[in-house]
């Protein structure tokens, strides 16, 4: 069997993990998932993934051991998978220990806050949580500043490295709610120019083009926005 990803480049694991395997030339057939028509919470997506997220990846699991072996659920462990299993460069645990409980948080947070729930779920968000939401992220971006880039052009030193690529693809959440996450931050602003430059401009406009006009996404179904709410909720506060 062939590896299947199944993706919706709204997200940003899957778009970390969608130019990580396009970048190294992973053979792979791409199964969209569009998470604003809750095709995620299907009975025929839960047969992929139970826990009905993506990303989720299906197939090449030979090299486990048992051929039966369920799919992968969850995004670094996709993510270090691709990276083992095609010798790519991983070696950023630290970064990642970090990432998932603050970069990542925020990021998905301020999109929330700006755009997905007061124009997709016509939710309105108080002047004040947007305000510390806000906040919150540029007390973590100077920590991604002064603690893991540094002087170095990429976070884990002169060359892109996973690292890079997950925090970027987290970064496209803000700028695609219209937050301008590189302006008064030269080193960052020059870093992203590195890493779109390593990783092809065109490459690195496509997996972004979702996210980028995430301001213009349409109301929610009703029956969607009630299947979703809960699951919002939980991942926001």
């Amino acid at each position: 069997m062939g590896l299947e990803l199944y993706l919706d480049l709204l997200s940003q694991p899957c778009r970390a993990v969608y130019i990580f395997a396009e970048k190294n030339g992973i053979p792979f057939e791409l199964r969209s998932v569009d998470l604003r028509k809750g095709q995620h919470l299907s009975d025929v997506f839960a047969q992929v993934n139970p826990r009905q997220k993506v990303p989720a990846l299906k197939g090449g699991l030979h090299t486990f051991p048992h051929p039966s072996c369920p799919p992968l659920p969850h995004s670094m462990a996709i993510l270090l998978y691709l990276a083992r299993k095609y010798k790519a460069q991983a070696c950023v645990d630290e970064y990642l220990a970090w990432q998932h409980t603050t970069l990542r948080r925020n990021c998905f947070q301020v999109l929330w806050h700006k755009v997905m729930l007061p124009v997709y779920l016509g939710e309105p968000v108080s002047p004040e949580m947007l305000t510390a939401t806000l906040a919150e992220l540029d007390v973590t971006l100077q920590v991604l500043e002064d603690k893991f880039l540094q002087n170095e052009a990429f976070l884990a030193g002169s060359h892109i490295s996973l690292a890079d690529l997950i925090a970027i693809t987290e970064l496209m959440n803000p700028v695609g709610a219209g937050r301008r996450v590189f302006e008064g931050r030269p080193k960052l602003a020059a870093w992203h120019q590195c890493v779109e430059a390593a990783v092809g401009e065109v490459l690195f406009q496509e997996a972004h083009e979702v996210i980028l006009k995430a301001k213009d996404s349409q109301a929610a179904d009703p029956t969607i926005k009630r299947k979703l709410m809960p699951r919002v909720l939980s991942m926001i506060q």
